[in-house]
Formats: C-alpha cells, sequence, structure tokens
C-alpha cells in the first residue's frame, strides 16, 4: 500500500506530498491542474520510461519518492531522480538499483490502469495469470516437473555423447590414470625430499672435502681435541680449576662425539653422478605430472581419483543411460498428466471467466460490452487470450486491437471485481472517460466496492465516482504570470462540497450545486452501506 508520495519539481508540480490511507482516494480537479502527473509519478516509481520534458521548467531535476508498506515485509522506499540532463537514478531503500528493478518490485505492489500508460492487461502472461488465479490452478507441481526433466537430461549429457566420444574420453581417462600410477607416487613429499637429495649430491666433492678438513682440524695431531686434552692436564689437580676442569672435560667428551658423527656423516656422503641424473630425472618427472594436473603431488592423487571416479561412469553408461532414460520417460509422463490437467481446466473455465467479467460491464457503462476468454495451445493450452467487444454486432477480438484506453480500463475493474487478490494498490486514471449519469454512480460504487480489499486511488472529472470517495483530494493549478504550479489538498466538509459542486456545475459557490453535490454523498453513502 502507498503510505505518502513526495513529488518535486515534476511537470507542473513544484513541491507537494501527498499522504493515503486505506480505501478510495479521489483525485479532482481543472482540466490541466497536474491530476495526471501524480499517476505519471507513481509510474515513474514503478520503473516507468523517463524523459527531461518531465523535470518542471528552471530545475535542474525532478524527484519523486514514494513510501510503502508491503504485507508481512515492513515498509519499503522508492525514489527516482530524473536529471534535466543525464539518466535518471533509482534507488531502493537508499540504495542504487536499475529500472529494472523498480519495474520487477512495482509489478508487486502496485497496478496502473489509465488512458495513457502501458496496460498490464494487454500482456499475454497477465491475461494467463488472471485465468489460472480464477481457476486455482497451481503450476507448482508442473513447474517441478520441468525443473527435474532439466536436471535429468543435464546428467545423461554428462555422461557422455555419442559412443565414439565417449569411447575417446574413456581412453583419455586411462592415459591420465596410467601416466599418474605409473610415477609409482608413494610419498605427497618426495619432490621436497629429491630437492635436497639433489643438493647434497650435485656438492658431493666440496661436502666430502670440507667436513674431512673439519675432522682433521678436530681429532688430528694437534688438534682441537689434543689442545683440549693438554688444557685439562695442566689444570688437572689443581684446586682453584677444580670447577672448570670438570666443565673442560664434559666439553672434551662432547667434542669427541661430534668428531665421530663428522667422521660418519663425511663417509656416508656419496660422490655419485648416476645417482645425481636418476634423483634429477625422478624429480624432473614429478614436476612434469604436476604441471599437468595439478600444483602438488597431492593434487596431482587428487585428480586420479576424480579420473577414476569418471572413467567408471563412462565405462557403466549403458545402465546408467538406461537408468536415466526411465526416469526421464517418467518425467516426460508426469509433466503431460500435469499440462493436460492444466489445460483442461483453463479450457473449462475460460468461458466462465468471461461471463462473470461480462456481467459487470453494464454497471460500467459498457451495456453491449461483452469479454470472453480464449484458450488455444497444446497442453498445458497456455495461449490465454482475452477479447472483447464493446457494441452488440461486433465482433470480439482482441483487448489491445478493440478497446480504448477508457475501456480498458473498465475491463481492467471488471477483472478486479471478479478476483479479490492482485497488488494492494490500484490506481485508475480517468476510468470514467464517456461515463455520465446513473452509470458514473454504478461507476463509482463499483470502485468503493473495489476499495473494500484494496486501496484505490482514481483520477476522475465526474462527481458522482468523486462522491464514493473515502478520501478527497483536489490538485489546484496556480499562474502567477511568471510561472504556473499545482499543489494538493486534501479536503472535506463544505471544501468538499464546494469541489463536487465545481465538478457538477463549473460553480463551486452555486446554492443548488452545493446541494446537489451534498445529495451525491447521501446517495453513494447509502449505496456504500449496501455493499
Amino acid at each position: 500500500m502507498l503510505l505518502e508520495l513526495t513529488v518535486r519539481d515534476l511537470g507542473v508540480i513544484e513541491h507537494s506530498t501527498l499522504c493515503l490511507g486505506t480505501g478510495m482516494t479521489v483525485l479532482t480537479g481543472e482540466t490541466g491542474a497536474g491530476k495526471t502527473m501524480i499517476v505519471q509519478a507513481i509510474q515513474v516509481l514503478m520503473g516507468g520510461r523517463t524523459d527531461q520534458s518531465m523535470v518542471r521548467s528552471g530545475a535542474s531535476e525532478a524527484v519523486v519518492e514514494g513510501r510503502f508498506e508491503q504485507k508481512n515485509c515492513g515498509e519499503i522506499v522508492l525514489r527516482r531522480v530524473i536529471p534535466i540532463e543525464g539518466r535518471s537514478r533509482s534507488y531502493i531503500d537508499g540504495k542504487m538499483a536499475s529500472a529494472a528493478e523498480m519495474s520487477s518490485l512495482g509489478e508487486q505492489i502496485v497496478d496502473l490502469h489509465g488512458q495513457h500508460q502501458h496496460q498490464s492487461l494487454l500482456s499475454a502472461r497477465v491475461q494467463r495469470d488472471f485465468l489460472d488465479q480464477y481457476s486455482g490452478i497451481d503450476l507448482s507441481a508442473l513447474t517441478a516437473a520441468k525443473s527435474n526433466l532439466a536436471a535429468l537430461l543435464e546428467s545423461l549429457n554428462k555422461l557422455g555423447g555419442d559412443e565414439q566420444s565417449r569411447q575417446r574420453e574413456i581412453d583419455f581417462c586411462k592415459f591420465q590414470i596410467g601416466e599418474i600410477d605409473a610415477s609409482q607416487i608413494s610419498n605427497v613429499d618426495e619432490l621436497s625430499d629429491l630437492e635436497h637429495m639433489e643438493d647434497l649430491l650435485a656438492d658431493a666433492a666440496a661436502h666430502i672435502s670440507e667436513g674431512s678438513k673439519a675432522h682433521i682440524l678436530l681429532a688430528g695431531d694437534l688438534g682441537a681435541f689434543d689442545q683440549m686434552s693438554a688444557a685439562i692436564n695442566a689444570l688437572s689437580n689443581r684446586q682453584p680449576y677444580a670447577e672448570i676442569e670438570k666443565h673442560l672435560r664434559s666439553v672434551s667428551a662432547e667434542l669427541l662425539d661430534a668428531t665421530e658423527e663428522l667422521r660418519v656423516l663425511v663417509e656416508q656422503i656419496e660422490d655419485d653422478p648416476k645417482k645425481l641424473n636418476e634423483v634429477r630425472e625422478r624429480r624432473q618427472s614429478l614436476l612434469d605430472l604436476c604441471r599437468k594436473y595439478g600444483g602438488t603431488l597431492s593434487e596431482v592423487l587428487e585428480f586420479r581419483e576424480n579420473a577414476v571416479s569418471q572413467l567408471e561412469s563412462l565405462s557403466s553408461y549403458d545402465e546408467s543411460a538406461k537408468r536415466l532414460q526411465e526416469s526421464i520417460k517418467k518425467s516426460h509422463s508426469e509433466i503431460a498428466r500435469e499440462a493436460k490437467h492444466i489445460a483442461l481446466t483453463r479450457k473449462k473455465n475460460g468461458p466462465s471467466l468471461g461471463q462473470k467479467i461480462s456481467s459487470f460491464l453494464p454497471s460500467l457503462a459498457l451495456a453491449n460490452g461483452l469479454v470472453t476468454v480464449a484458450v488455444d495451445g497444446d497442453d498445458p493450452a497456455d495461449q490465454v487470450e482475452v477479447r472483447f467487444r464493446a457494441n452488440s454486432g461486433d465482433v470480439e477480438r482482441p483487448l489491445a486491437k478493440v478497446a480504448s484506453g477508457g475501456e480498458l480500463a473498465r475491463v481492467m475493474l471488471a477483472i478486479r471485481l471478479v478476483l479479490s487478490s492482485g497488488p494492494a494498490t490500484l490506481v485508475f486514471d480517468e476510468v470514467d472517460a464517456g461515463v455520465g449519469g446513473e452509470a458514473a454512480l454504478a461507476l463509482g460504487s463499483a470502485l468503493a466496492s473495489l476499495a473494500l480489499n484494496h486501496q484505490v486511488l482514481v483520477v476522475t472529472h465526474l462527481p458522482q465516482v468523486g462522491a464514493f470517495a473515502d478520501q478527497h483530494v483536489v490538485v489546484d493549478k496556480k499562474d502567477d504570470g511568471v510561472s504556473v504550479s499545482s499543489t494538493l489538498k486534501t479536503v472535506s466538509g463544505n471544501e468538499r462540497v464546494v469541489e463536487l459542486a465545481r465538478m457538477l456545475a463549473g460553480q463551486p459557490e452555486s446554492e443548488s450545486g452545493q446541494k446537489h453535490a451534498i445529495e451525491l454523498l447521501e446517495i453513494a453513502a447509502k449505496e456504500r452501506l449496501t455493499t
């Protein structure tokens, strides 16, 4: 529901805020006052097209902002900025949005029906949705069946294509698995180990030479060990040095152990060019494998597991394909069953919907109007078309080809009277075109009835319609000779009587006009009590 609409520098409207409640609100005023600009402002918020001509003369930009209440979703604020230069900008709750996003959201909260707006009723999808709503058709089973079929077909496709392609896939998987298996990877850290071994073998001669030199310096004649022994002997049995002597003996023992370890390590180092070459070849082989199947040996082994799984799937194609084909067949049958049920329901209820819509047309000043609902196409018979004739003897034709803006709005009103659901807010712009007298009263009563379940906003020139409103807003235009501006004012009591009198006779101060206006209000009040 639209709670508040603020318009700044849009057309003749300089700055106005309209607060709306439930029920029926009418917008009235002199021709050219700017009533339709309010409808256009709402249309802009719904993602409608904009252009620089909408911007008020002398202003740099036009701004339209609407605060809406969504059922079970709290409030949402839509904003549209139309600059005199450049493209318009859209905002949803203060965040930038596209016009398409605004339009998608707008379809859920507002339905516009007027002489010049794009009419949702002309959409084949909307017409079909109306019939489905009337018929109580649930499309979820058909939608789920189609989604399931798409998933099954995708799974079948993943199994492999034709026999030749599948065999090529099998051979390739076998090659990949064989190549990885041939490498005999047993340790995922082998590359690191090989790198260390390569470094050791590549500089083996130098390692041996320097290690031997160090061993001689430690254990050779007059080496570090001999020097340490001489120092210990010099301090032996010298009381002041007892603790140091003890420490040196401990160090001497550690030095002896280290010297022995050094000797063993030197003897273990191999200066083996052949082995070095083997290590390098192995390392390069594993690196090549990583480049083909993964960055690490772990990833290579993971690739192998996936390849084995793919090979198993390809090898068991016939069995898997048979299962999928059976499931696909069942899915087709399910879709056909659901589609047939939907088609039968649509064809059964199409004539009934047309009759019920037509039953409201006489009260909407379409005494000889007739609506039919044609249902064609293959199951689920989704070619639904609303057809219309305005006069007796005419042939019913597609609604878009024969209905004027006013007629189209009244047909939509009749549909809304048949169906209780739809967007919370309905906007009708001059739905009363070409209507007068008792038909106008009937039209006002119909709009008031619709307002029992919806928020209804009506732009009208008819006092008979205005009299049925829960809220009456007057659009007033002022021209000071320099610029023109329009303002919005909610009227009640005597102010409302004066406005209705103006609409009746063009003389708001007319005593007879005001008397007639009061009479209209009383008639409308009594009529509403019976609805």
